[in-house]
């Protein structure tokens, strides 16, 4: 796919150059002017350690982010170090930007990573355990049960339990059996009695069964547990030496090769069945499991010793999130419910609000889950397919819910006559099954499935409705920071544009085009389309932004992204910083960018914002001589997005709407909103609290309070 930068005319847009030279004064930078990548993805989940450990915090929501640690965790190795491993294996892996040795990478990432995960454990054993206890809500071991709660946990085993388990020994006859990545396991050592050997066996903990049993009202114990109190079951006759819980992370890494375009959903259900057989990359124990079975499983998987890591248990807590979902709302954040954007809920009906009326309108720019997504985005695509005057609906899919409503109009559509084109993205990590689904659903239903392209990903999120009006054709559009998912949008901060501008819908059609079909040289007037204008038309504006400041307009340069590691992107916000530009990065988790160093970055500030909500929106902020430009879509600023990704950026042109993500840029980096500053030494500081102990403002409680305001104004 080839496209141009956008271009724009006019002092606000400052008639861009799609590639610029390099400026007279570039920079000399070296390895010291980059953070390590790796380190600071685990400085972010050091950052959400904190909040499980932040006891000013409900007690049920500090246990969700100690779960959401723990499956942060179990991604990162799956994927990151695991592709790190591979790359050493073969000889490929290089020194990262930040002038570490692959080698000196891992080493730093199992020290930090170990660090974290003995956090992690003290907070769950020391704090969260006790005062889950003071809350009536226990956490126990088998033998802290009652006799009575024994009891009746014998009978579930024996109905629920016990018929589903698999003792599998070890032995000349049975081999050391497959260990499934991320499974939880128990290492069971057995005796027989007549001849006094000692073998071993693995019990695989049932996956689909709950993580933690109840046993009574609001007391429960780990499934692991309770199978282990009822071995004797499994192995009659033998004597029960020792058992021991451990779990493996495989390496679930995705590739798909060239070779595999002719049938890329073919070539895509043979990797996720490699995947299930990936190496393993790390051994997780129980701190008691004796030396003799540690060898044996360290032997059998084939791992290191150094990538075997001890826990006091229970492993997996990942599966707290069971417990999160206990209905204590005195544990819990104050319930939220959203609302219906004004401009939306303005032209309600009896039934619902007239979403193509209130677009032609004005635009309309969405910010979930403060504006509800259900009475916005997927009442825009629910009315399309019911609307006899819509011919045709077009739209990406990158991850959608399991029961999406999304898909089910999509599929009212087509089976209405309407033309649906849906571009499903296969490679979507993680969700590749559920997409591969998805695509044959929608096929059988008469939508026209694209499965995107190899050695890309189409990570934008597009809609495109074509509606007969007249004598004309009208279309509207969805631009969004986020997938259409409902269920992820009530937790997850995007942003979205409605619009039925003439230009944005010939832009979204032109990319449409190019995705399912032949295109090269399409030009865009206002978007920005990876991977061959994002990065440039990024790094021609913040360009702009230092010739303005050279001659004394006003410039500002302001991001919002989930990580930033893009070195090209990087040096040019550090050339506006030497030339005095201030420059502020909002960014959720990775960051490799270093503030604050005399001379490169010193107008540079970074700053992280975690809460209840997963901060996800990506804005792209140019002060522009005092006529601000923004821009919101998909791409953060990583090599994946902006090389092999199909990405889209959209221009804002309402002064609304430009104003709106200009207050929220300033509430954001204001010194009395809560956040974790950056350091130039890659140190992320938590300020949550004032000088006199009060609490600073909570940026996402602000908006929440804001939003609710806004709907009772307009009642």
């Amino acid at each position: 796919m080839s496209v141009t930068a956008a271009s724009a005319s006019g002092p606000s847009s400052g008639a861009l150059r799609s590639v610029p030279p390099p400026p007279p004064d570039e920079l000399e930078l070296g390895p010291e002017a980059f953070l390590d990548r790796e380190a600071s993805w685990l400085e972010f989940n050091s950052r959400v350690l904190e909040l499980a450990e932040d006891q000013t915090l409900p007690l049920l929501e500090r246990v969700r982010f100690l779960a959401i640690f723990a499956s942060n965790l179990d991604e990162f190795f799956m994927v990151r170090v695991a592709g790190l491993k591979r790359r050493i294996a073969a000889g490929v892996a290089v020194t990262s930007t930040s002038g570490l040795a692959p080698l000196e990478i891992l080493e730093q990432i199992w020290a930090r990573s170990g660090e974290l995960a003995q956090r992690a454990a003290r907070c769950f054993r020391r704090d969260l355990l006790v005062r889950l206890a003071d809350e009536n809500i226990n956490i126990l071991r088998w033998d802290e049960l009652t006799d009575e709660e024994q009891n009746t946990l014998h009978g579930l085993f024996r109905d629920k339990v016990f018929p589903v388990l698999t003792p599998l020994a070890v032995d000349p006859a049975h081999p050391f059996p497959y260990i499934s990545g991320l499974s939880l396991n128990l290492a069971v050592v057995v005796r027989n009695p007549a001849t006094d050997r000692e073998n071993f066996a693995r019990v695989k903990v049932p996956p689909l069964l709950p993580r933690f049993v109840a046993a009574s009202d609001s007391r429960f114990v780990p499934l692991e547990d309770l199978i282990s109190a009822h071995l004797q079951e499994l192995f009659p006759g033998m004597v029960i030496e020792a058992h021991h819980a451990f779990r493996v992370t495989r390496n679930e890494d995705f590739e798909v090769e060239e070779d595999d375009a002719e049938n890329l959903l073919q070539a895509i259900e043979r990797e996720l069945m490699r995947r299930r057989f990936g190496p393993p990359v790390r051994l997780e124990v129980d701190a008691s499991i004796d030396e003799d079975a540690l060898d044996l499983l360290v032997r059998e998987l084939g791992i290191s010793p150094s990538e075997v890591v001890a826990s006091p248990g229970p492993l997996d807590l990942s599966g707290l999130h069971a417990i999160a979902d206990i209905p204590r709302a005195d544990l819990h954040f104050p319930t939220f419910v959203p609302t219906t954007h004004p401009h939306l809920a303005a032209v309600e009906s009896a039934k619902a609000a007239d979403v193509f009326a209130a677009v032609r309108a004005r635009d309309v720019l969405l910010h979930h889950p403060y504006d509800s997504f259900s009475t916005s985005v997927q009442a825009f695509i629910e009315q399309a397919a019911a609307d006899p005057h819509v011919l045709a609906i077009k739209q990406t899919l990158y991850r959608t819910s399991g029961d999406s409503p999304i898909v089910d109009a999509l599929i009212d559509a087509a089976e209405a006559g309407k033309q649906v084109v849906v571009l499903v993205e296969l490679k979507a990590r993680f969700d590749e099954q559920a997409n591969i689904t998805w695509a044959r659903k929608l096929e059988q239903a008469g939508c026209h499935v694209v499965y995107g392209q190899v050695g890309l990903k189409t990570h934008c999120k597009l809609a495109l409705v074509v509606r007969e009006e007249g004598e004309r054709l009208r279309r509207y559009c969805h631009i969004g920071t986020g997938n259409y998912n409902p269920k992820t949008a009530r937790g997850y901060e995007d942003f979205g544009l409605l619009t039925a501008d003439p230009v944005v819908g010939e832009d979204v059609a032109n990319l449409f085009n190019q995705l399912s079909g032949y295109a090269r040289g399409t030009s865009f007037r206002r978007l920005l389309v990876a991977p061959h204008s994002v990065r440039s038309g990024i790094v021609a504006r913040i360009e702009h932004e230092i010739d303005n400041h050279r001659a004394g307009r006003e410039a500002r340069i302001r991001f919002k992204v989930n990580s930033i590691v893009d070195e090209a992107t990087i040096e040019a916000l550090y050339r506006a910083s030497a030339a005095g530009v201030p420059v502020d990065i909002w960014t959720r988790g990775i960051c490799a960018l270093r503030p604050g160093v005399p001379g490169m970055s010193e107008t540079i500030r970074v700053r992280s914002i975690l809460g209840r909500f997963l901060e996800h929106s990506r804005i792209f902020w140019f002060a522009n001589g005092g006529e601000p430009q923004v821009w919101i879509g998909s791409a953060d600023l990583m090599h994946r997005n902006l090389d092999r990704r199909v990405e889209a950026l959209v221009r804002l042109s309402s002064t609304d709407h430009i104003r709106e993500l200009t207050d929220l840029m300033d509430l954001a980096f204001a010194d009395t909103t809560a956040a974790w500053w950056l350091d130039q030494d890659g140190t992320w500081t938590r300020h949550h609290r004032a000088a006199d102990g009060s609490d600073l403002t909570d940026l996402q409680e602000h908006l929440i309070r804001a939003k609710s305001r806004r709907r009772a104004d307009t009642d």
